[in-house]
């Protein structure tokens, strides 16, 4: 059987990802790096041996001094329950094997160790994949893939039970970033390593016409009063834990030592077997 091709082509990535650094944009990248650091302080534990995957490592360094950085290659260079703290830090987006990464940071965390990921979730750029998708479809009849799949944030805590991983939980907050114009927020995607990489993607070049119009199209759909056209970020943060026998654990249905009347403070009244009769 002859395996689906990969969803990244990770050359063409790290390509976009040099041409990045040299004239980087990683204000979204500082953002998550300091809401994982708010984060951390309020996890009542001192991390002693941190490990990093990231694609813009330099974002992290300051902040994680001593830390073990790796890129976010197929597989992590990360030694099995080596650390108690593992981050990946906005790549997993890019990811051919979501829930294999996923895997590989649980297996490098210690007994009761902590993972912590954030990633672009799936409203990320929903106004200008809609744009371009109108665009294209009206200038040539079909689709190209243009902006990488990113999960919702529903399938995302499944992915951590998945992957073997104990307490997990998803959350996401919002960003809307504000441009001049269409022209400047692809400036800013180019910026952050974030153009196409896809292995999908289509490599001719595309209708002269198209982000000309797709320009016209985004601001009047949606620029505000300033003329200024929006982009929302969806920032996804994923938290789960290394199973560990010293975790709480949920009791098992029916184990309760004491009465629900009891610790209320009421008296307890049972139903009978037909629709509607109580007893006492």
């Amino acid at each position: 059987m002859t395996a689906p091709p990969d969803l990244t082509d990770r050359t063409a990535l790290l390509q976009h990802r040099t041409r990045a650094r040299r004239a980087p944009a990683l204000f979204l990248h500082e953002l998550a790096a300091d809401e994982i650091q708010e984060r951390l302080a309020e996890v009542n534990r001192t991390f002693t041996a941190p490990a990093v995957v990231s694609g813009f490592p330099e974002v992290w360094e300051d902040r994680f001094p001593g830390a073990r950085f790796v890129p976010d290659a197929d597989h992590l260079s990360l030694e099995p329950a080596a650390h108690d703290l593992v981050i990946h830090a906005l790549t997993l987006h890019w990811s051919n094997d979501p829930v294999g990464q996923l895997v590989q940071c649980r297996r490098a965390l210690k007994p009761d160790g902590l993972f912590v990921g954030v990633l672009f979730g799936g409203r990320s750029l929903h106004e200008l994949r809609a744009i371009l998708a109108e665009v294209e479809t009206a200038l040539t009849g079909g689709l190209s893939p243009r902006v990488v799949p990113m999960a919702e944030i529903r399938d995302l805590g499944a992915l951590l039970q998945r992957a073997g991983f104990a307490l997990p939980v998803a959350d996401a907050a919002t960003q809307t970033v504000t441009y001049e114009t269409l022209f400047h927020l692809m400036a800013d995607l180019r910026a952050m390593g974030e153009t196409n990489a896809l292995t999908a993607r289509h490599r001719r070049v595309p209708p002269r016409a198209l982000f000309p119009e797709a320009a016209r199209r985004y601001a009047d759909a949606h620029a505000g009063p300033d003329g200024r056209i929006p982009a929302t970020v969806e920032m996804i943060y994923l938290t789960g834990w290394a199973p560990s026998e010293i975790q709480p654990k949920a009791l098992r249905p029916g184990s309760a030592q004491t009465r629900l009347a009891a610790a209320l403070g009421t008296k307890e009244q049972g139903f009978s077997g037909r629709s509607g009769e109580q007893s006492d």
